[in-house]
């Protein structure tokens, strides 16, 4: 039997603080989410590795390092209101809702939100809101939020997503003209009509495919 709260403190001291991740509650919570849990049985071994692997529908759950690093570039605060989009298992949903009050959280593909909600449910989470729609749209009827965070790669910034956005809040997002490569982009809105853009880096995401993606 593997011994995964073992691996899962590995990675944080490994993966991520030997990175540079620095956030308090990011680490904390990549500490208590058990990633295993969000991966089919015959990957889970593998769960703490260093990299994204498969998961239903010709998805991927995302490398530890950007989930973390991600999460770190939104800044949250305890009470904040979090829009994912991209549910895809409910990994990352989970580890915002260790630092976050409430998370919204958009997939496009059924079998994936609902396998996410169930999962979610299990380990005992109240404050993850799962929903089966086209996320480049958002989660309107909830809106606005503190932060949002996209899973996936699109040619540019949603603008339905920006719309949803407190003036003061960050948006972290891949973004670029390729499919396959894209920049993360760091997006405050510093005022009602008023955006600014930060560069995080090169990262590789699954296209972000909606009305306003690919």
């Amino acid at each position: 039997m593997l011994d995964f709260p073992a691996l899962r403190r590995d990675m944080v001291r490994d993966q991520l603080a030997a990175r540079g991740i620095r956030a308090k509650p990011v680490l904390d919570a990549m500490r208590k989410v058990p990633r295993e849990a969000f991966l089919p049985q015959a990957l889970q071994p593998f769960a703490y590795q260093d990299s994204p692997l498969p998961i239903a529908a010709g998805q991927t759950i995302s490398q530890p390092y950007i989930v973390a690093l991600m999460a770190e570039a939104l800044a949250l605060d305890a009470g904040d209101k979090v829009l994912e989009i991209g549910t895809g298992s409910g990994y990352g949903a989970a580890v915002l809702a260790e630092i976050a009050s409430q998370v919204f959280t958009v997939e496009r593909i059924a079998e994936l939100a609902l396998g996410a909600a169930a999962t979610l449910a299990q380990l005992g989470y109240r404050n993850i809101h799962v929903q089966n729609a086209d996320g480049t749209l958002g989660w309107p009827q909830a809106a606005p939020y503190d932060a949002i965070v996209v899973t996936a790669g699109g040619p540019e910034v949603p603008a339905s997503l920006k719309a949803q956005l407190k003036t003061g809040g960050a948006l972290v997002i891949p973004a670029g003209g390729h499919p396959g490569r894209q920049t993360l982009l760091r997006v405050t809105r510093t005022s009602q009509d008023h955006f600014k853009t930060e560069d995080l880096g090169p990262v590789c995401f699954v296209p972000l495919v909606g009305k306003e993606g690919w």
